[in-house]
Parts: C-alpha cells; sequence; structure tokens
C-alpha cells in the first residue's frame, strides 16, 4: 500500500522513486551483535543487504535476545507493537475487561487476541474471514469467534450475542462494512445516558478505508474512538522489552515464510493468509 501511494505513510516513507522498500527488520551492527531496528532514510529501506537507521529511531534497536530465531524476530515485534501499544498504554485495558478484536484471522489480529489474554483479558471476541484460522483462534485465547462471510443479520446477532454486558475495548483492523454493523449494534435504540464505556481503537482498513458513521453512534453509546498512534513514543522500549520477554517464554505464536532476497519479485506478488513472509539475504 505505501509503495502505491494509497497509504497515510506513503509520502514520507517514498517521496521519490526508485527507492528500496522495508522500513524494519534484523540486522547484524558493526560488532557483530544482532538487533531488531527500524526506521530509515528514504530512498533507502530494509530490503537489502546493508540498511542506514537515523538516530531518532534509536529506541527501536534492540537486541535480540539469545535463543530467539532471526526470522521470527524479524516478523513478531513490528506486528505486536501494533495490538500491545493501543491495548495497553491506548485504551489501558484492565484485566478481567472485554475486548473485541475486529479482523483476528490476520497476523496482527491473531497475535492480538494471544496478547489481550497476556494482558489479562476476562474475555476475548475475535472476527474474520480465514476458515483455516477461524478454527484456531480459541487456541490462541479466543473466547467466541464470529465469521465475517455470514449473512448480515448473522453477524449482526453474532456482534450483541457476544458483547454480553458490553464491550470495553475493541481494537479494529478491518473498518469497512463490518465495523459499520458493529457500530449499529452499539447504538442504543432509545434515548438516554450511556450505560458503557466502549473504548475503541481505529488500527487498520482491510474492509475499506470508509464508512458511513451516524451521530446518534456517539451521543449515547459511550463509544470513544481513537487511532492506535495516540500513544506516547516514550513507551515502545518498555513495550519491546514486553514484547522481547514473551517471546522468549514461547508466549506468542506467529507464523512465517522464508524466502531469499534473489526471490523479492515473487515474494511481492505472493499472496499469504495468516502468516508473515520474512525476506533474508
Amino acid at each position: 500500500m505505501a509503495a502505491q501511494g494509497v497509504h497515510y505513510a506513503s509520502r514520507r516513507l517514498f517521496p521519490q522513486f526508485p527507492a528500496i522498500v522495508g522500513h524494519s527488520g534484523v540486522g547484524a551492527l558493526p560488532d557483530g551483535k544482532i538487533v531488531f531496528f527500524g526506521g530509515t532514510r528514504p530512498p533507502y529501506g530494509t530490503m537489502a543487504e546493508k540498511a542506514i537507521i537515523l538516530k531518532e529511531y534509536a529506541a527501536y534497536i534492540t537486541p535480540v535476545p539469545e535463543g530467539v530465531d532471526p526470522e521470527l524476530a524479524a516478523a513478531l515485534p513490528a506486528s505486536a507493537l501494533t495490538s500491545l501499544l493501543p491495548l495497553k498504554y491506548g485504551a489501558k485495558l484492565e484485566p478481567g475487561q472485554t475486548v473485541h478484536i475486529q479482523g483476528a484471522t490476520g497476523v496482527s489480529g491473531q497475535l492480538a487476541v494471544q496478547i489481550a489474554k497476556l494482558l489479562g483479558a476476562g474475555r476475548i471476541v475475535s472476527t474474520g474471514r480465514e476458515d483455516s484460522v477461524l478454527r484456531v483462534l480459541p487456541d490462541l485465547g479466543a473466547n467466541a469467534v464470529i465469521d465475517l462471510k455470514q449473512a448480515d443479520a448473522a453477524v449482526s446477532e453474532g456482534y450483541l450475542r457476544e458483547s454480553g454486558e458490553g464491550y470495553d475495548v475493541i481494537l479494529d483492523f478491518l473498518w469497512g462494512h463490518p465495523t459499520e454493523l458493529l457500530f449499529k449494534v452499539l447504538t442504543p435504540t432509545m434515548a438516554g445516558f450511556a450505560k458503557h464505556r466502549t473504548r475503541y481503537v481505529q488500527v487498520g482498513q482491510a474492509a475499506g478505508p470508509a464508512i458511513t458513521f451516524l451521530a446518534e453512534a456517539l451521543r449515547t453509546s459511550g463509544l470513544e474512538l481513537t487511532g492506535a498512534g495516540d500513544v506516547s513514543p516514550d513507551v515502545v522500549a518498555e513495550a519491546m522489552k514486553q514484547i522481547w520477554a514473551w517471546v522468549r517464554e514461547r508466549k506468542l505464536r506467529m507464523d512465517i515464510e522464508k524466502m531469499y532476497l534473489r526471490e523479492i519479485a515473487e515474494a511481492w506478488n505472493r499472496k499469504t493468509s495468516g502468516k508473515r513472509i520474512v525476506i533474508v539475504p
């Protein structure tokens, strides 16, 4: 999306072409230390044998713990941050609360289910479309799974049924039509004061970039809307430390496929479901 110019960060990441794509990875410092890193200066990216990292991204350069597979280390932290930062530092999830993961069959969504569980969520409701992944979500920590391939009425019924006394935090990787249905379910049909506070965090737009959002969905629903970037960059180092601890303890799972840099043309066009492709030299 970024390279095609349709991502909100496209102009910052790729102000000119040709350019090397990639924004994070795992590499060796001049002293041989293996580190995870992110933050390159355009037009130089990370899908190359060498990468130059800006000083402002020094907090993202962290040693890969001994015993952790470098390929897994290249893929997992960045995806895990998209869940840990908004759940813990943005929405400030509290133990025992109910979390709704909208779009849990993607790589980041699967990690979101695991991280919500590790943070003490009392109930986790997950949604998605990929049958093979929907079946394993309960093993990752989901208490309920809603198949978004169903008719709208069935999806809405599932949203309502699984909400219980109300969703405390919603982490949304989809946007688009599924989220339109979700907001309608959360909107009270009678006037009055909000009965439940729901912290909604917008992360991705896999189901579309725009929705129809009625004003009444905010007035009495208790919805509080924010984005995944509504956190302080000062917490990144602490969050990375927590992610590495979970990786060492094998508490986070992610499927990866390794492909070589010489295969980048094939990898670029490869369609994957529920896993990440990792490019290695």
